[in-house]
């Protein structure tokens, strides 16, 4: 039968208590790991299949390095893509996951993506690709089939731009098609009948439901989400932590 603590010799007190102090070191690092270890696998491709948490808002997040044999290549660099922007020779290629009904999405297309495409698009350094998602229901995927279309007419980062310079501040718009041809106005779609049209086009469905399920299986549960060289951050970061991830990349591009 074992004693009562208060029984207990002082010597005997005394090596219970460090062990019980060791005990708890160790549970606390394991822990940590669990954390660390769990954010990592985010983006490692573990066959997440639940539904996505929503937006990013400013936090970021590690993904290993693009040496890590884990991390998948998400990089497209196919010649002609309308859902990039850049040299398809750029050392550096930034990929965003994008939602059109996201607010903290138009917080990034208006504050830091121009400064991205000035400093390292425009000087052939870094390429944009965009890949769509539908986190937040069938508004999500008509307006992300809508720039699609846009696309096709060689106008989808504009498009992108028109529809999130006319974001709230907050919650989701409902983007009906009428304001879907008004923004593909904006951006300079020279066919707009052809666009209302191409844009219910079930492919361009498809083709979102199918990035929305690949994101899925990334691990991507929030946007806006970026991806260099396998280093991955979320949110509508500050134009600082922009530079910081692409100015390594592209001296470790050298």
């Amino acid at each position: 039968m074992t004693q009562p603590p208060e029984t207990l010799p002082r010597h005997e007190l005394e090596r219970k208590l460090r062990r019980s102090r060791t005990l708890n070191v160790i549970l606390a690092a394991v822990a940590a790991l669990g954390i660390v270890f769990g954010g990592v696998q985010l983006f490692q491709g573990t066959g997440s299949s639940g539904a996505p948490a929503a937006e990013g808002n400013g936090t970021t997040a590690g993904a290993g390095s693009g040496a890590d044999a884990g991390a998948p290549n998400v990089e497209r660099r196919i010649d002609g893509d309308p859902m990039a922007i850049g040299d398809i020779d750029a050392p550096v290629v930034l990929s965003e996951w994008v939602d059109f009904r996201c607010p903290f999405c138009a917080v990034f297309s208006r504050d830091t993506l121009p400064a991205v495409v000035q400093e390292y698009v425009d000087s052939g350094k870094v390429r944009v690709e965009f890949h769509d998602v539908a986190f937040f229901g069938e508004e999500s995927t008509r307006a992300a089939a809508a720039a699609r279309a846009a696309g096709e007419q060689g106008r989808y980062a504009e498009f992108v731009s028109a529809v999130y310079a006319a974001a709230p501040e907050s919650g989701h718009p409902d983007l009906p098609k009428d304001e879907l041809v008004a923004f593909a106005k904006t951006a300079g779609v020279a066919d707009l009948e052809r666009f209302a049209q191409d844009m219910d086009k079930p492919d361009h469905a498809q083709a979102v439901a199918d990035s929305t399920a690949q994101a899925q299986q990334l691990g991507v549960t929030g946007v806006p989400f970026f991806v260099v060289d396998g280093q991955a951050m979320s949110g509508a970061q500050p134009i600082e932590s922009f530079r910081a991830l692409l100015d390594d990349s592209l001296a470790a591009a050298k």
